[in-house]
């Protein structure tokens, strides 16, 4: 999917800034505001863009644990069933099905390292699970970023 230099320019802007008006938007990147639409609009048709939601921060929630966690799941009932008992649990924030000695992976967060526990409890009691590996987060020092992607394909020419 090629990006141009303008659509970079844009996707940041939103990203930094998700509630920006489009006639600000506009004035800042120094193009006109239908031209700031069309683009918005084709960004999102192309999956490029998928949401303007806010982020949440789960720490300032009182969740301040995040860990990830390996499962090993029984291959006869597929991956589909686990995942959606697992999106069930609150605490499971991402799951990803993945290849290696594990065959999904999961984020998580807890309040502390003693409710880590009853979130795993709860992850090893869904139906096709056969263990759990997890490791804690001590520190994030590259949190989760797409600008320098965006920033890389515009360069790129798409």
């Amino acid at each position: 999917m090629a990006l141009d230099e303008l659509d970079a320019r844009l996707v940041e802007l939103f990203t930094r800034e998700p509630r920006v008006g489009m006639l600000e938007a506009s004035r800042r990147l120094k193009v006109a505001r239908g031209t700031v639409q069309a683009r918005l609009d084709s960004l999102v048709r192309r999956g490029v863009i998928v949401g303007f939601g806010p982020e949440v921060e789960p720490a300032a929630l009182g969740h301040a644990v995040t860990a990830f966690v390996t499962l090993e799941i029984r291959q006869a009932g597929g991956h589909d069933p686990v995942a959606a008992r697992l999106a069930e649990i609150p605490e499971v924030l991402e799951v990803h099905t993945t290849t290696g000695p594990g065959d999904m992976l999961c984020r998580v967060v807890a309040r502390t390292n003693a409710d880590l526990q009853r979130v795993i409890d709860a992850i090893v009691d869904v139906a096709g699970v056969v263990r759990a590996s997890t490791v804690i987060v001590l520190a994030t020092p590259v949190p989760r970023r797409v600008l320098p992607l965006v920033r890389a394909v515009a360069a790129e020419g798409g």
